[in-house]
Order: C-alpha cells, then sequence, then structure tokens
C-alpha cells in the first residue's frame, strides 16, 4: 500500500473530522484505529485547532495538513457522509485513495436544500427557541421575523470569509436596534427573549462545551482555544446589542422588563419539536434522520427538566448531557440511525446555556453588573456541568455496550 496516500486519507479524513465539531481527542482515536486497520499500527496523530500532523511510524518524518482548506462548518449531511466513509475506514473497506476523493466529495457537496428553505428553516428555529424561553406571542412573532431576516444575512456573509467574523456584530446590531426601535414607537415591547432567540444560531454553546472537554481530556491546546473563540464571539454579540442600545437612545436596562409566558404551559415542550425540524431543514440533516434527531432532542430536555426538579440547575446540565449523549450514541448503532455527533450537536442549543451566558454579558456590559456577575457565573457552572455530562457519556456508553 502507498504510504503517502495512506498519510493523506488520515490528513483529509482528520480534517473533515475537525471541521465538523469533534473533539480532537475523539479525532485522534478515530485515525488511530483507521492507521491500524491499514497496516500502520505505530501510527502517531496530533490534532491542533488549525492544523493536523501524521506520522505512520515513530521517528520517520510527518505530513502537516491545515484544516482551514476543507472550509470550516459542515452541515448535517455532509458529517454524515464523512462518518460513513470513517466507520468504512475502521473496517478497511475502502482504498486511501478512494477514501479521499469521498471525504473531499462530501465537503465540496452542494446543500440538499435551496436558500429559501434553508432561510425558512432558520425562522423554525427561531421560534423554537423562543418557545422554550416560555415567551409571549409578540416575542414568537418578532423573534420568527428577526430569523428571516438573520438568515438571509447568514447565506449572503456565508459567500466571503472576511465577513463571517464579524456578522455576529452586524447581526446583533441589527435585531437590537430593530427591537429598541419599536419598543420605543410603543409598536412592541423590548423583550431579551425576541432579541436574543434570533442570534441563537451564533452563540457557541457547541464550541465552548467541547472546549471544556478537551481540557479535561489534557488537551490544553485545542480547549483553550476554543474557549477563547467562544468567549470572543460571545463579546461580539454582546457588543452589538450594546452599541445597538446606545445607537438608538434606548438604554441596555429596557431590554430586561420581563412578561410572564401568555402563550401556555406547553411552549415550552413545543419547542425541542420545533428546533429539532428547523435544524433539519437549516443544516440538512440526512435523509430519514429526523426522528431519530427529535428523539435525541426530546431525551436531552426531559432528562434536564427531570434532574432540575430533582437536583437542582447546576446537576439539571450534567443529567440532560449525560442522557443526551448515551441515546445519540445508542441510535448510532441503529442501522438506520445518524452519527452521534449529527444527533447531539444540535442539542447543545438546548441543554448550553448559551441564551444565558449572553444575557449575563449584555447585562455586565450594560448598567446592572451584580445581575450580569451573578448570571455568568450560573452559565460557567452550567457549562461544566454540561460538558462533564458529555465527557462521562461517551466512556458509559463504550462500557455498557461491551
Amino acid at each position: 500500500m502507498d504510504e503517502r496516500e495512506l498519510q493523506q486519507f488520515l490528513l483529509y479524513l482528520g480534517s473533515a473530522l475537525t471541521a465538523a465539531g469533534e473533539a480532537v481527542n475523539q479525532i485522534e482515536e478515530h485515525l488511530l484505529k483507521v492507521a491500524a486497520a491499514y497496516g500502520a499500527p505505530r501510527a502517531r496523530v496530533s490534532v491542533l485547532p488549525t492544523y493536523l500532523v501524521v506520522s505512520l511510524e515513530p521517528g520517520q518524518p510527518v505530513t502537516l495538513e491545515p484544516t482551514r482548506q476543507l472550509r470550516g462548518g459542515l452541515r448535517l449531511d455532509q458529517t454524515a457522509l464523512v462518518y460513513d466513509v470513517l466507520r468504512a475506514a475502521e473496517r478497511g473497506e475502502v482504498s486511501p485513495a478512494a477514501g479521499s476523493e469521498q471525504v473531499l466529495a462530501a465537503v465540496q457537496m452542494p446543500p440538499r436544500f435551496g436558500p429559501v428553505i434553508r432561510t425558512l428553516g432558520h425562522a423554525v428555529l427561531i421560534g423554537g427557541i423562543c418557545l422554550i424561553l416560555a415567551p409571549t406571542w409578540a416575542d414568537i412573532l418578532l423573534a420568527v421575523l428577526f430569523g428571516v431576516v438573520v438568515g438571509m444575512m447568514r447565506l449572503a456573509g456565508a459567500r466571503w470569509v472576511s465577513a463571517q467574523m464579524i456578522m455576529p456584530v452586524v447581526a446583533a446590531f441589527t435585531v437590537s436596534g430593530a427591537t429598541f426601535l419599536l419598543a420605543g414607537t410603543g409598536w412592541a415591547d423590548a423583550d431579551l427573549r425576541a432579541m436574543v432567540a434570533p442570534l441563537v444560531t451564533f452563540l457557541p454553546g457547541a464550541m465552548l462545551t467541547m472546549g471544556v472537554v478537551e481540557l479535561s481530556a489534557y488537551e490544553m491546546i485545542t480547549g483553550s482555544s476554543r474557549l477563547v473563540a467562544g468567549a470572543l464571539q460571545l463579546l461580539l454579540l454582546a457588543f452589538g446589542i450594546i452599541g445597538a442600545a446606545h445607537v438608538v437612545g434606548v438604554p441596555a436596562p429596557a431590554a430586561e422588563d420581563y412578561v410572564p409566558n401568555t402563550v401556555g404551559w406547553w411552549a415550552p415542550w413545543l419547542g425541542p419539536l420545533v428546533v429539532g425540524i428547523g435544524n433539519y431543514l437549516l443544516l440538512a440533516g440526512p435523509r430519514r434522520s429526523l426522528g431519530w434527531l427529535l428523539l435525541v432532542l426530546y431525551s436531552g430536555w426531559l432528562s434536564q427538566y427531570l434532574g432540575n426538579l430533582v437536583l437542582g440547575g447546576y446537576l439539571s446540565g450534567f443529567i440532560g448531557a449525560l442522557v443526551l449523549t448515551l441515546v445519540a450514541y445508542t441510535v448510532e448503532r441503529f442501522p438506520s440511525g445518524p452519527p452521534a455527533l449529527v444527533s447531539f450537536l444540535p442539542g447543545f442549543w438546548l441543554l448550553v446555556p448559551g441564551v444565558l451566558t449572553l444575557i449575563g454579558v449584555t447585562e455586565y456590559l450594560g448598567q446592572d453588573t451584580v445581575r450580569g456577575s451573578e448570571d455568568l457565573i450560573g452559565a460557567t457552572a452550567s457549562m461544566v456541568s454540561i460538558a462533564l455530562g458529555v465527557l462521562c457519556g461517551h466512556p458509559l456508553f463504550r462500557a455498557v455496550a461491551r
């Protein structure tokens, strides 16, 4: 077998898994299994935030691959195809050259849904997140309308890499400015639920949680990089909200006025269903995966709810993440089940307190520093709790599976 082809395959496969959002310790484990299946049991792999290094034998020259060549994040259907190649490679069923071609084909695959459907999916997803926040009917209407606007902005900004960095600021400024303007003219209430829900797809919940998971696995460089990048994105979102409040002339505390849920007790329970449908449309979920996705989302949501009743808020995140991870990896074992990463990554938008974190940062940068500090501390503790749930879920599943 051509060693250069095997090295190239490992590099492409590792780059694609990195773009999909997998933890680096899991990527290294997968690549070592693939290398052993092709006769290189002594291979060495090192995965870093922007590149990975592969050597087939200790002491031999290494090959380096920048992961940014594979265009960053992957959709759910692309992630599923990459994992299909991974499964075949771990059994040695595909040649390295053919595997490299399949990975590149998955990364370059066009979206299964057109821009109209994806924009609609973004609006549906935002409506589901707003339902989870126990909203008013005005909140839902504003959130869905903003979801359409932000969805169009994301599609337009995806064409330029330089625009993706400032997109959180632009989206936060636009949504917050419109909300404060409507509140100032008396047409709508300035409510954080209507403002934050349209920005939820910018929240780095999965990034922050994976960062904690990687730090727990002693992957210091990648874990620290993810935490810094996630914190920066939160600050950019908060800057857009505070900037809009000052430009429009509405003080930030006006966004803290709270109106109880007027939709009904069922609104938070309907939220995961709507979030699952929105994710499926926005991120092009694999065919026949919607039912599995909803099963995983509701398992995590229900577990977190029951955990909150029995153990309190902080431990509820641990219980929800643990059960969500176990169910996601169990679903992966079924012939029609999607990869675990496909089904439980959308669950972070339900479990990770990204919304609470954003509200805390906004209050801290505004005038209510005491309340903002409390929210930030609570969000940080919840994030660690959820990360530990994910960290414990995978080895627990493997132990039970054996």
